[in-house]
């Protein structure tokens, strides 16, 4: 019972030192990173290098809290690609969404995604668009800091683009002005 009394105090008091105090206030700006996959339209940062090939984007998204807990966002990114014995080919994404923080500690973002360029012509031969939800828990580090690992899915909305579905984990890392 003892050991229970325990686990209960350590949780209150690990909740109670992480509670945020004002981040995600109405007229706050949100700036955020997150790891991404190698999947066109993402505004995420990754690296993936595999016999003679590669890949990379680099991005970021920003908000603007509209009302307590609730931020309108854009996202902004850039990738490549680099087939052994290839050209490089890039691609630049776009998304445009938002991101509400249940109990102000618990994000759940809608997004529309996209991406245009040399690479989306190649790999695609359309211009793609995904409409993401996701969701995660997000650990406040502090007044302007927080780190959010979370699960998002992407559903294509187009018709004959080859990635119906895509399914990622992430982390994100947001800052707070």
């Amino acid at each position: 019972m003892k050991k229970l009394l325990f686990a209960a105090v350590a949780v209150f008091a690990f909740g109670a030192a992480n509670a945020q105090d004002g981040q995600t206030s109405k007229g706050k700006i949100l700036v955020e990173a997150n790891t991404g996959n190698a999947m066109l339209g993402t505004t995420g940062f990754y690296f993936t290098s595999s016999d003679g090939s590669s890949s990379y984007n680099i991005g970021l998204d920003g908000g603007y809290f509209i009302m307590d807990d609730l931020a309108l966002k854009v996202g902004l990114g850039y990738g490549g690609e680099k087939y052994d014995g290839g050209d490089a080919v890039s691609a630049f994404s776009y998304r445009i969404g938002a991101k509400y923080y249940v109990k102000s500690m618990i994000p759940v973002t809608l997004d529309l995604t996209g991406a245009s360029g040399e690479a989306v012509e190649n790999f695609a031969g359309e211009t793609p668009m995904w409409l993401g939800v996701g969701a995660g828990y997000a650990w406040f580090l502090g007044d302007k800091v927080s780190i959010e690992p979370g699960v998002r899915y992407n559903h294509s909305l187009n018709e004959d683009y080859a990635d119906k579905g895509v399914f990622q984990v992430n982390i994100g890392f947001a800052l707070y002005f």
